[in-house]
This record gives C-alpha cells, sequence and structure tokens, in this order.
C-alpha cells in the first residue's frame, strides 16, 4: 500500500507562480529597507530554548515550537516529572532549542553576542520565516515570513516616525491603498490600568484587551473578570470601548481620562509627537489612527505599539511592531532601547491576491528561443 503523502497542517507548498508572486513582494520591502538605511542581517531557525522562553508572555510560550534533544531524550527526563504528567517541566528536561517565535528577540540576541563589532545605532532588516503552534485559519499559518526592521541604540522618537513612513512607502509601492497604520502606546495601557485600580494586573489587563478583536466586548470583560480584576475596574474601562474622533480627539479625552497617571500622560505625549510630525509630513497611501484598545500581546513593549491593516479584505493585522527598551537587558546588555516593525509578507500576498494587486507582469515566463 502506497503511503499516503501531505504536509503538516499550517504549512503550505509553493508553485513557480507564488514564489514569483512572493518575491515580487519581498523585493520591494528589500528595496525599501535598503532607501531607508537597513542592513540585512540572518539568524539561525532554531535557538536555545532559554533564548526564547518568557520574552512573549505565558500564551506566547505556548505556542514555541520545542525541538526534543536528540538521541534517547527520555533517559536524562526526570522521572518525577514523568510520574506526574508534569508537561510544563518534563518540557525543559527533553528539550532544550525551539524554532524562532519571530525576529525580534533573536535580533536582540544577535545585538547582545556582536555588539563590539556593531555601530549604533544600527538599523537592520531581516526576512525570513518563523513559526508558531497556532491554529490554523485564514491567514493564520505556523509556518509564516516575517520582513522585520528595526533600530536599535536610540531612544529619538524620530524613529518611529520614519518607521510609519517606511510602512507607507512600501504599501504605496504594493499599489495598497488606504491600509490603516493603528498606533498605541504601553504607557498609555499601564496608566489606563493604574486609574481604574488594576495596575497589578497590567499583564492580564493588556492581554484581555489584545483578544477584542476575537473575543469582542463581553468576552474581553469575562476574561478580565477570570484574571481577578474587580468589575468596578471593567466599569471604568468601558469608555475606551467607544472612544471616536480623531487622533487629536482622541488624545485629549486620554488627556481628561488619565489625569492623575504621570506615566499615561508621558505615553500620551509620545504618541501626539509621531501623530503630529507624520501629519506635517504627509503619507503617501496609509492612515495613521489611534487605537486606545491596541494592546500587542508581547511582553517586550515599553513605548509605542503598532498593528496594520487592509481595506477591502477580512485579514486581521498585515504587521506591527513597537518600541522596546530593554530587550537586550535580558541577555546582559542594558540601557539599549530598539523599535521595530514587522510586515506579514503571507497576509500581504493574500491580500494583494484578493484586491487584484499583482502586475499581470510577475508571473510572466521568461520565453526560449531556439535558432
Amino acid at each position: 500500500m502506497a503511503q499516503k503523502t501531505g504536509i503538516p497542517k499550517g504549512t503550505r507548498d509553493f508553485s513557480p507562480e507564488v514564489v514569483a508572486k512572493r518575491q515580487y513582494i519581498s523585493n520591494i520591502m528589500k528595496t525599501n529597507f535598503e532607501k531607508f538605511g537597513y542592513q540585512p542581517i540572518e539568524t539561525p531557525s532554531f535557538e536555545n530554548s532559554e533564548t526564547l522562553m518568557g520574552k512573549y508572555g505565558e500564551e506566547g510560550d505556548r505556542l514555541i515550537f520545542k525541538i526534543l534533544n536528540s538521541g534517547d531524550y527520555l533517559a536524562k527526563a526526570d522521572e518525577n516529572f514523568l510520574a506526574n504528567k508534569d508537561s510544563l517541566r518534563l518540557t525543559s528536561s527533553i528539550s532544550e532549542k525551539a524554532l524562532r517565535y519571530d525576529l525580534t528577540v533573536p535580533f536582540a540576541r544577535y545585538v547582545v553576542q556582536h555588539q563590539n563589532d556593531i555601530q549604533f545605532p544600527f538599523k537592520r532588516y531581516q526576512i525570513q520565516p518563523v513559526w508558531r503552534a497556532d491554529r490554523p485559519q485564514n491567514g493564520r499559518f505556523r509556518e509564516f515570513y516575517q520582513c522585520d526592521a528595526d533600530v536599535v541604540g536610540s531612544t529619538s522618537l524620530w524613529q518611529e516616525v520614519e518607521l510609519v513612513q517606511l510602512y507607507d512607502s512600501v504599501f504605496a509601492d504594493l499599489r495598497l491603498e488606504n491600509a490603516t497604520i493603528k498606533i498605541n502606546n504601553r504607557k498609555i495601557l499601564s496608566g489606563i490600568a493604574e486609574v481604574i485600580g488594576a495596575k497589578d494586573k497590567l499583564i492580564d489587563f493588556t492581554v484581555a484587551l489584545d483578544k477584542l478583536d476575537k473575543i469582542g466586548e463581553d468576552g474581553v470583560k469575562t476574561e478580565m473578570l477570570e484574571k481577578g480584576i474587580s468589575s468596578e475596574a471593567i466599569e471604568k474601562v468601558k469608555p475606551l470601548f467607544s472612544f471616536s474622533g480623531n487622533v487629536n480627539e482622541k488624545l485629549d479625552q486620554l488627556s481628561t481620562l488619565l489625569a492623575s497617571s504621570d506615566e499615561g500622560k508621558k505615553g500620551i505625549e509620545e504618541v501626539r509627537f509621531i501623530c503630529d510630525n507624520i501629519a506635517a509630513l504627509g503619507l503617501r497611501v496609509s492612515i495613521l489612527d489611534l487605537d486606545v484598545t491596541l494592546a500587542r500581546g508581547l511582553n517586550y513593549y515599553t513605548g509605542a505599539i503598532f498593528e496594520v491593516s487592509a481595506s477591502g479584505v477580512n485579514m486581521g493585522s498585515i504587521g506591527g511592531g513597537g518600541r522596546y527598551d530593554d530587550l537586550t537587558g535580558i541577555f546582559g546588555l542594558k540601557n539599549m532601547s530598539g523599535v521595530g516593525i514587522s510586515f506579514g509578507l503571507d497576509r500581504i500576498y493574500l491580500v494583494l491576491e484578493q484586491l487584484g494587486l499583482f502586475p499581470d507582469t510577475v508571473t510572466t515566463s521568461p520565453v526560449a528561443l531556439f535558432l
């Protein structure tokens, strides 16, 4: 009987036509990355588990693909963990490496490891696959490509302004109009948690808020209750779900809400600086908007956070990023602030396909002439 063929769920094969279209996207990204002064690097597909674990929050850690140790890995496993079926502790004894979850944490490790060879501020871009043990669905894969641009070694908010311009430049060259670049700030979220009396539950608060698009307002409230956030605190959060108006109007509403929080006011100042300068410089095809419920459930963000959605399709985010003040500190290099953004190549491909934005020439095959 012939062996049944197939590939794991959440992965894909790519035909020559699809590869040509993907290269069209990545080539436009590379051109823009280099136009803005970013240099390419590459890192290994897998890292030591300790490099990755604990950087993405509890939920992110569960989505990391672990690699079993070679040889008879069970021979070295802790018998107590086996007997008690303690999968969390057992995993650490039989798996010392893992597939990378994103490109940002490996980049932080790279910076620390090669700091003596790097001139700061260091601007890098990276286009490589990442892996997440997520549930596959439309636009969500277990193996997918991230296209990242980061600058590390600078605290200037002009870096955030430039990254918004970089998003816009790529989308303009892809002919993808009216993409919304949503912005928020972790200091604003911290300030909100403070004024509602849930400062000690900041992580639980942001993780729940980050699921708003997936589970809705009622689902977010339910999860907050389950995480121990009081019903009184949740009632104070309700105005966030109905914030409206332009960026300045939303910032004015936030200023009233966060009047008693110094950290919250600092976040408002940072967002206002970025948005005011983008308004003055202008964007070619994109829209910058403040989303006060945007949380992005990654623990390492400390300042501005971004998430991008495309117009005219139901696809979820096609990009995201933010400021991280001390990600390298985890690896021993303190006070090295950075900020970066990521493009979701796979989702951008699906968006361009659905909107018919690929030029006809992209898939034109070369013609061989025989004389």
